[in-house]
């Protein structure tokens, strides 16, 4: 996969910059789909590397230094991207490596999703310490599924390996109550969705509720909506208006420059 550009603070990083981080686990980052210089949910991006940075290192890099280096390595390539930004600890205050590709598409769906018992650590921090995630979404291939979704010690439903879920129980949007990584996806469509009237619950949800929901759906930054047709046993039903309703919520939320 190659990238259009990588920089570390906001130049092009060099070899001796990447070296140290080849096998370096302490760190978080935000993924996010740039198109035409743009983004959407960028207060949310920014807030997620502010409130993880404080919480990993006890200091955080202002908004705007975050968002020039964003700027600068989206300049050096097409004006549609994926964009990967990485805060790790630095000499004083923590650096920032940005990497920008390829825009990303998301899979067609539905997806048949494997329920396995598992509970990330600092479940609210988006970071690089994912060796089960990227173990269990292996394991649920091997299974036959397409990929994982993870239930807590309680037996609730909390969130996919690179995705939150969400439900509808056919009158209201439903978003499973457990701790999670609130994705910027999640957040974007949650705040529209409110501005749209429409309804909105938490809940915890379990696999034996399943049965309940008119409907199941998976989203991340690539999407904000991609269903699922089954989580373990349970065959979810399609549900095109309340897919619709999702990405109606998103494509709401006008996208600003970086």
């Amino acid at each position: 996969m190659g990238f259009f550009a990588v920089h570390r603070n906001g130049r092009p990083a060099t070899a001796d910059d990447l070296a140290p981080l080849a096998f370096a686990g302490n760190a978080h980052f935000t993924a996010m789909q740039v198109r035409a210089g743009r983004v959407r949910g960028l207060d949310l991006h920014l807030a997620r590397l502010q409130a993880a940075s404080r919480e990993l290192f006890g200091a955080a890099l202002p908004d705007d230094r975050v968002r020039d280096a964003m700027r600068v390595a989206v300049g050096a390539g097409p004006p549609d991207v994926t964009l990967t930004a990485t805060v790790y600890p630095g000499e004083g205050e923590p650096d920032l490596l940005v990497r920008t590709r390829a825009p990303a598409s998301p899979p067609a769906g539905p997806l048949a999703l494997a329920a396995y018992e598992h509970e990330r650590f600092l479940p609210a921090v988006k970071h690089v310490g994912e060796l089960a995630k990227s173990f269990l979404a292996r394991r649920a291939v091997r299974d036959g599924y397409d990929d994982a979704a993870f239930v807590d010690r309680a037996g609730r439903l909390a969130e996919a390996t690179i995705w939150n879920l969400v439900f509808t129980d056919g009158d209201s949007v439903v978003w499973p109550e457990a701790d999670m990584l609130v994705g910027t996806t999640m957040a974007v469509v949650r705040r529209q969705l409110t501005r749209l009237g429409v309804p909105q619950r938490t809940r915890p949800v379990t696999v034996d509720d399943l049965a309940d929901y008119a409907g199941a759906a998976v989203l991340n930054s690539r999407t904000p909506g991609v269903p699922v047709s089954r989580i373990g046993a349970v065959t979810m039903p399609a549900s095109a208006s309340f897919l619709g309703t999702l990405h109606r919520a998103y494509e709401a939320e006008p996208p600003v420059e970086i």
